[in-house]
């Protein structure tokens, strides 16, 4: 093993610029630094998203207690904000199993933020002010452009992601990445097919230089509102840098019962895949129905915004010291 780290002194001091950037722009902002643990009771239920199981064995728990490590701190922050910490940020270190890969590492950094009364639309905004200020001097970014996921993936597709059926989200997939390289996917599983096509053609052929991609299928609302309508969508966007997706936003679920629902429907999905059923959040259920207040919040991956401004082609370039390296 190399002893050394990954990242060099010009991508050490730029990782540092921007750390302090960061809370430059939220202390002026009023947005308060939180700090939470890094291990949880709980874990996600994500079908999307694998936890490190670890095991506490001590004073308190004879028998052993199994924890998690936290792959956000999202419910940590929500609790918070349920007790009536107002606007709040956190550069936080998560974890998730088995990503890894140029764009990827088990242990990454987080920029996490939530903002009573904004809706996404607002947050968005932020974001924008927040790229200006922090990427200034680094890189030359006007603003993104914004464009809702049906018309995005109809742009890029010719398909409506609303009303064509899974056959032909299917044959799309086919013809566009070869029948040989499909997954294995159920026919009927709509999110599976729209993710593929996501992932596999519409991400890798993004041509503006910065884009926000909001109102998702409200199956995919995760932990987002949904807005009702004809068509209902969750309000929830996803920020891109060329094909690099680089932060993740709702406008915030504050139904306890109805977040309850979700995450057991997740884990009927993950048993479904042979994953295994993940504890769920009975803390964070608890917030949710004493009161959260009404906001938006987003996960912005940090190293691949600092990729970003040092013009890095692979994460270990700007991580101290990644999977290879520990």
């Amino acid at each position: 093993m190399d002893w050394r780290p990954g990242a060099g002194h010009d991508a050490l001091r730029l990782r540092a610029t921007l750390m302090t950037r960061i809370r430059r722009f939220f202390h002026e902002r009023g947005v308060l630094e939180v700090d939470t643990p890094l291990l949880s009771s709980a874990a996600t239920t994500d079908p999307a998203i694998e936890s490190f199981h670890t095991r506490y064995t001590g004073p308190a728990a004879a028998a052993g207690r199994p924890l998690y490590l936290c792959s956000s701190p999202e419910f940590f922050m929500k609790r918070l904000l349920a007790a009536g910490s107002g606007p709040i940020y956190q550069l936080a270190h998560v974890c998730r199993n088995g990503e890894y890969g140029v764009r990827h590492n088990p242990e990454f950094m987080m920029l996490e933020w939530y903002r009573p009364g904004f809706d996404q639309h607002a947050l968005m905004d932020e974001i924008d002010d927040f790229l200006v200020e922090v990427l200034d001097g680094l890189v030359d970014y006007r603003g993104a452009r914004r464009i809702s996921y049906r018309d995005w993936f109809f742009e890029g597709t010719g398909l409506d992601p609303w009303t064509e059926d899974t056959a032909a989200l299917r044959q799309f997939a086919a013809e566009q990445l070869g029948e040989e390289n499909l997954p294995v996917l159920d026919e009927a599983d709509r999110d599976g097919w729209l993710d593929l096509i996501v992932t596999h053609w519409l991400e890798p052929r993004a041509d503006h230089p910065a884009q926000f991609i909001y109102d998702y299928p409200s199956s995919q609302a995760s932990l987002a509102r949904v807005r009702e309508g004809e068509y209902p969508v969750a309000e929830r966007f996803e920020m891109y840098l060329g094909s690099v997706e680089l932060a993740n936003g709702f406008h915030e679920l504050t139904d306890a019962s109805e977040q309850r629902q979700r995450f057991e429907a997740e884990n009927r999905r993950r048993v479904q895949r042979g994953q295994a059923e993940m504890p769920v959040d009975t803390a964070l259920i608890g917030a949710l129905a004493h009161g959260l207040p009404d906001c938006s919040g987003v996960a912005l991956g940090f190293d691949r915004l600092l990729m970003h401004a040092a013009g890095a082609a692979s994460i270990d370039d700007v991580m101290p010291f990644g999977l290879s390296r520990v």
